[in-house]
């Protein structure tokens, strides 16, 4: 990672270690309240949805670090992270569906991953043999 070209807005180190965690606590704190919350209005088939919606999630995230810090594969890791963008959309839209303005704070997660897609592609951009 160290050896590859990157562009000027890349963040710093630093801010991963700090980025990440937050992300994660919000994930699990919005998701364990929507399934409550949905368990508690009977919504069994809902329930279920939103818990097969948080394991793709959840699988596409570490799929993505797998694919790019230990598979090299850039420009594979940038379509990862164009479907966890896609599936962290997703996994907000339905928990603001259950619970409202109280879920809003998970919308930083697709943005994170928005920006991440375009750092990802543009990392790969930047490191393709011709």
């Amino acid at each position: 990672y160290e050896q590859l070209r990157k562009p000027p807005y890349q963040p710093p180190r630093q801010a991963f270690p700090i980025v990440w965690p937050a992300l994660y606590a919000d994930i699990a704190v919005t998701s364990a309240a929507t399934l409550d919350e949905l368990e508690a209005r009977g919504e069994t088939a809902q329930r279920k949805a939103y818990l097969a919606a948080l394991a793709t999630n959840l699988t596409l995230n570490a799929a993505w670090s797998w694919i790019f810090f230990s598979r090299r594969k850039l420009g594979t890791a940038a379509v990862a992270a164009a479907a966890l963008t896609a599936s962290s959309a997703d996994l907000t839209r339905r928990a603001v569906r259950v619970n409202g303005a109280k879920a809003a704070p998970l919308g930083l997660y697709p943005v994170w991953c928005a920006f991440a897609t375009v750092l990802s592609t543009h990392i790969w951009a930047l490191n393709r043999r011709n």
